[in-house]
């Protein structure tokens, strides 16, 4: 594990005590009195497999997705059922995969998430481009989805050769878009890749919104250990190079800026399945988020169905949360959307932010990574560099650990991070 993940750890939390997920046997979900709380559902199944994915995944078989989706829909009746009526949520992401693969599903799924939750703010399905066609995205539209997000990757024939993908036809793709409108079309980008310089990511952002989006996430790709992918990750000074030239002509755009690494050129058009206080998950590997504690499922679609007959929810694992680790945890996912509120941390933990983080904050603005106006902490381009290039370490010293883990045992006993 990295010595500076490990370093901030205990510094932020004032303790050398690890993140801690063990099995339970405790299946309660006190979720019912949380605000703000978001719905994830992940669904495996691709056409084929990319090597530069980290997530949950595996090849597409019809049967297996259909026996699959029955087993989703029972754990969302079982996680359901445990309080009385229904717990409004702000919003519903399916992830993947490719969850258009059981398009003709979603409708049924999301029948049955309504019997249990009252969704306020919209519902997002991520796309594979060869899944924007005009049926497709008029069986979404049908069935309530409000937002798609689009996993382009990148425009550039000489990339999607490098990321194993195939060609993208922006007309093609602008014209199904056309004919079935959605309140957010988002189009993943990612950025760092080898080789890949400011003019050719700039030419991605123009055609995205050229073709149809109204919002971008542009990803940085990150290495993950456990993948096969051959890429080797771009140097820390050409990526910081890439990141700011790309927010500055965003910006010089008239784009708004929602997050780390997300743009959009209309007003309200978001797409974000991360930043949010409390969540619930659904499906293989999908994590659920509360108050005091952290679940997330088995990564085995097999294992995960049985379970499911059994009669028991799937997770493999629980982290405790000491109430330091769920303060940096906050801090960590809040910061992600580029501004953190003193007012929203004190709401949710019912002691100042200043009193538990005055120090660090201080300090943050004098480095210059942060501007403070009326207890809102704003992150500066030089901010934003930096919590992208702690979050690298991040996603390698916990998230990597854990997957990793996870796609060999269905079940581990424990993992400490």
């Amino acid at each position: 594990m990295s010595i500076l993940t490990t370093l901030t750890r205990m510094w932020l939390t004032r303790s050398s005590r690890p993140f801690l997920f063990r099995r339970e046997a405790d299946e309660s979900l006190p979720y019912a009195d949380l605000s703000r709380l978001g719905l994830y559902i992940h669904i495996p199944f691709c056409r084929s497999i990319c090597d530069f994915c980290p997530y949950c995944k595996v090849p597409y078989d019809a049967a297996l997705c259909d026996a699959y989706i029955d087993a989703l829909k029972e754990e969302i009746r079982m996680v359901g059922q445990q309080h009385t009526g229904r717990t409004e949520v702000t919003s519903l992401y399916f992830g993947g995969g490719t969850p258009a693969l059981a398009a003709h599903r979603i409708g049924e799924i999301l029948d049955t998430v309504r019997q249990y939750f009252t969704i306020t703010d919209g519902i997002g399905v991520e796309l594979h481009p060869a899944d924007v066609t005009i049926p497709t995205l008029q069986t979404l539209k049908a069935a309530g989805v409000t937002r798609i997000s689009i996993g382009i990757q990148s425009f550039q024939a000489k990339y999607q050769s490098l990321l194993g993908r195939t060609a993208v036809d922006p007309a093609a793709l602008a014209a199904a878009l056309a004919a079935v409108p959605f309140e957010t079309v988002s189009m993943d980008l990612i950025f760092a890749l080898p080789g890949q310089n400011y003019e050719e990511l700039r030419a991605d952002i123009d055609t995205a919104f050229r073709h149809g989006a109204n919002h971008i996430a542009i990803y940085p790709f990150i290495d993950f250990t456990f993948t096969e992918s051959p890429l080797p990750a771009m140097p820390k000074q050409e990526k910081r190079a890439l990141l700011d030239a790309v927010t500055a002509y965003c910006q010089e755009q008239g784009y708004h800026r929602d997050s780390i690494w997300t743009f959009s050129n209309t007003p309200g058009a978001r797409y974000s399945s991360m930043t949010r206080e409390n969540f619930l998950g659904f499906g293989c590997s999908a994590t659920t988020l509360l108050r005091e504690q952290f679940k997330i499922n088995t990564f085995s679609v097999p294992d995960y169905c049985r379970l499911i007959r059994e009669g028991r929810l799937p997770t493999a694992l629980t982290l405790r949360f000491t109430r330091r680790q769920r303060m940096i945890y906050w801090l960590f996912w809040t910061a992600y959307s580029t501004r953190v509120s003193a007012a929203e941390f004190e709401a949710f933990f019912g002691v100042p932010l200043q009193k538990m983080y005055g120090a660090e904050l201080w300090l943050a603005k004098r480095l210059g990574y942060v501007t403070e106006r009326d207890g809102v902490y704003q992150m500066t381009p030089k901010g934003a560099f930096y919590y992208h290039y702690y979050e690298n370490f991040y996603t390698l010293a916990y998230i990597d650990q854990m997957w990793s883990t996870l796609r060999k045992e269905a079940f581990p006993e424990e993992i400490k991070l």
